[in-house]
């Protein structure tokens, strides 16, 4: 996963809901989940989390 950045708790927790999307995650690259990341810092609830993680592939730079 990605050295020495710490991951949103809300992300993290909306990833360990979803193990089918945790491990399309993690076989991203290392800019790949960068930019997810920084994606998910700018989420301001919980809903927006899980939706926001749930449509993370839904995107076609991220199949």
């Amino acid at each position: 996963m990605i050295d020495n950045q710490e991951l949103p708790i809300g992300f993290t927790m909306a990833l360990a809901q979803h193990s089918d999307i945790l491990n399309k995650f993690a076989h991203l690259t290392e800019t790949e989940q960068a930019a997810i990341v920084d994606g998910a810092r700018n989420v301001k609830s919980r809903d927006e989390m899980r939706r926001y993680v749930e449509n993370m592939f839904r995107q076609e730079s991220f199949r």
